[in-house]
């Protein structure tokens, strides 16, 4: 063969075999391009067992545009009820001589709770029985022997003493004994529950002192404290909320002081609570929710039905099958206490009220599965 020939051929050969080599070098990187291209995404979806969501206590409730009260947050004082509490008090100087009732204790009206002596009080009382006594005696003899005007000056004098006895803080009942002059007793004017008893056995107590203060906490006081232009919006007779607790109270509001106060420049509103149990107490703070308005056609959730992801996004999971539960990103509008407004839900939604936190976890070890 001739040798030019011989070296044409080989060279040919040769560039033939780097170009099918260059070839497969380039089909081999690009399919992991093209795996990677068609791997699909992470599921957003749980899929459960047959029975698995009565197992996990999953709660379904359907969420449909509504009207809802608009209300403002505002932190609040529990206070007693002045109009259903009272501060017993002695009306004249007087020693303590056994105490009746205690601290905590529920009394009745009428109800003794404690038993004071008095030097004043022993003298009214021995002045009442003589004025008395001569009563009875001109009364016996009659108008007609001792004269008009001797008959009703006995009855008057009497009458005048009785009546010094019952200022000072007498019974009734005591103002017509004689048994021991100069011992009384305090008794409570109205039922309720003892929350002060500030005294001890054989202390001298100072006329208008007070001894015990009595309430009824059936029904208790929070003060809210609302700005001015917040507070303009409320009205006397509107709905209002109180969380005690971790548990939220239906409450109304009764009064709003026209007062701004100097220190915390808001104004006072007071909400009546009927109190369930012994679990309000005077002086503690709570959170309240004062209605001011209405907001229409919004979407709200349960607070159950909110959860947060690791990257601060919220969302909620909404039934799309029996078995398919599909996460869908919200975004919180307004905190109404046990509900939020949220936007990103569309009407009908059957939103999972309970039971996202486990419907979160099945998601997340999908995603570690697949990983």
């Amino acid at each position: 063969m001739n040798p030019i020939l011989r070296k044409s051929l080989l060279a040919a050969a040769v560039t033939a075999m780097a170009v099918s080599l260059s070839a497969c070098g380039k089909k081999e990187e690009a399919a992991p391009a093209a795996e990677a291209a068609e791997a699909p995404a992470a599921s957003d979806t749980v899929t459960l067992k047959p029975g698995a969501d009565a197992t996990a206590g999953i709660k379904i409730e359907t969420i449909t545009p509504q009207t809802l009260a608009r209300t403002v947050s505002a932190p609040g004082e529990v206070k007693s009820n002045d109009y259903r509490s009272a501060q017993i008090t002695p009306r004249v100087a007087a020693q303590v001589v056994r105490r009746l009732a205690k601290l905590g204790d529920t009394v009745k009206a009428g109800q003794g709770l404690v038993t004071l002596s008095s030097v004043e009080v022993a003298e009214a009382q021995g002045e009442a029985q003589v004025k008395a006594r001569e009563w009875a005696r001109v009364r016996e003899l009659g108008e007609a022997i001792v004269g008009g005007r001797r008959f009703l000056e006995a009855r008057v004098a009497a009458e005048q003493a009785r009546a010094k006895l019952i200022a000072y803080g007498l019974s009734a009942a005591e103002a017509g004994k004689g048994d021991t002059l100069g011992q009384f007793t305090l008794v409570s004017p109205r039922a309720g529950t003892v929350l002060k008893d500030d005294f001890v056995e054989g202390e001298r107590i100072e006329p208008g002192r007070a001894l015990f203060q009595i309430a009824d906490e059936s029904a208790v006081w929070i003060e809210a404290n609302l700005s001015a232009s917040d507070a303009g919006k409320v009205v006397e007779g509107g709905k209002a909320r109180v969380k005690v607790d971790g548990q939220w109270l239906d409450g109304k509001v009764i009064q709003k002081h026209h007062l701004i106060n100097e220190t915390t420049r808001t104004i006072p509103v007071r909400i009546e609570v009927v109190a369930a149990g012994d679990h309000i107490h005077n002086g503690e703070f709570v959170e309240c929710r004062v209605e001011v308005g209405s907001l229409d056609n919004v979407m709200a959730v349960p607070n159950s039905a909110l959860y947060q992801g690791s990257d601060s996004s919220w969302a909620v999971f909404v039934q799309k099958s029996p078995t398919e539960y599909q996460r869908v990103p919200v975004t919180p509008k307004d905190d109404l206490g046990e509900q939020t407004i949220v936007e990103g839900l569309q009407a009908g939604a059957k939103v999972v009220s309970q039971g996202a936190f486990y419907l979160n976890s099945e998601l997340a070890k999908a995603s570690f599965g697949e990983e």
